[in-house]
């Protein structure tokens, strides 16, 4: 194992590298098809999720958001068949990138996108919702504890190996109280909450020694840099959820986040210059989680500017995702993606 463990290949460069794929190629692909996949679910879920909390905040109805609502649906779906076909055909490869030291922690993206799905129909079916809740939490409690044990009992992690996408398993424990307070399930949303707030201090304490004091991250894990936000700004909304005010514990979540916000903002030009890797997902879900806080943080408090600012995020993150989707889909048509490391 290498320490610049990959998300995905290099993308080719060569002519007969767009050639039709012969089946045994498309099997290939399936193999290496990447768990990760399912961060363009949160993606396209917290862009689905802010704009929901726009027309909230606004009174309004954009008659957009249903369609944001069947596309994140369609997506999930389409992912799910595919990567339940590599757990039937591949099941080795699956094995294997539960023992990656960097493609574990993206495993918990599926359970996340269950959370955030129950979050998207909260409202309109509650009764869906209720169901993607349970399977999801059920999932992440599942998804949590392996990768603690992988973490705890490992033969082959190192220092290198760590990255900010070790945070995933923690924040998908933290978005669980967002649906489940109002389906009903408070102490239950208190237990997942408490354990994503547990495992951010001393993971954000492992991640700052890693790029303060080792070599830097490769250039394709860059952009997880972004997910730093996601836990402050979703175990906002989640404390909020919970407790039903702004107290003293909820600023510091918030501030949190939006210090890791301006703090990445201001290396724009640095991010501008990396190459594109599903990786790049990691600036989706962050970004409207933070989006979302902002908006909220307006509503509890009555300050207009957090407004302003979180329909600024807003109006971003919705160019950032039509990006996303179309690199990926290039990527997709030129064989980047899902090939051998």
């Amino acid at each position: 194992m290498t320490t610049q463990a990959t998300l995905t290949a290099d993308m080719p460069q060569s002519a007969a590298a767009k050639a039709p794929p012969t089946s045994a190629e498309s099997g290939k692909r399936l193999e290496h098809f990447p768990a990760a996949f399912f961060a363009m679910v949160m993606g396209f879920a917290g862009l689905t999720i802010a704009w929901e909390k726009a027309e909230a905040v606004l009174r309004a109805d954009f008659p957009f958001v249903p369609w944001l609502i069947g596309a994140t649906t369609l997506l999930f779906a389409g992912l799910a068949l595919i990567y339940a076909a590599k757990i039937l055909l591949h099941p080795g490869a699956v094995r294997a990138e539960l023992r990656h030291p960097v493609r574990l922690n993206f495993m918990p993206t599926i359970a996340i996108s269950l959370l955030l799905l129950a979050i998207v129909y909260l409202h309109t079916a509650p009764a869906a919702s209720q169901w993607l809740w349970i399977t999801g939490a059920a999932l992440q409690l599942g998804f949590t504890l392996f990768v603690i044990n992988s973490w705890i009992h490992h033969e082959h992690f190192q220092i290198l190996h760590m990255n900010p996408a070790w945070f995933i398993p923690a924040v998908g424990n933290v978005l669980v109280p967002v649906a489940g307070v109002p389906l009903g399930y408070e102490l239950t949303s208190w237990f997942f909450f408490s354990i994503g707030i547990l495992l951010w201090p001393v993971l954000l304490t492992i991640v700052f020694n890693r790029v303060l004091f080792h070599q830097p991250l490769p250039e394709r894990l860059m952009p997880t840099l972004f997910i730093l936000i996601a836990p402050p700004a979703v175990g906002f909304i989640a404390y909020v959820r919970l407790t039903g005010g702004v107290d003293v514990f909820a600023q510091f979540l918030y501030f949190s986040a939006l210090f890791f916000t301006l703090m990445l903002t201001t290396q724009v030009t640095r991010f501008l210059r990396i190459r594109f890797y599903l990786s790049w997902w990691a600036y989706s879900f962050p970004l409207a989680a933070m989006s979302i806080a902002s908006m909220l943080m307006a509503e509890t408090t009555g300050n207009v500017g957090f407004l302003y600012f979180g329909f600024g995020v807003l109006t971003m993150l919705s160019g950032i995702v039509v990006l996303l989707l179309v690199q990926t889909v290039r990527a997709v048509g030129t064989r980047g993606i899902c090939m051998p490391e």
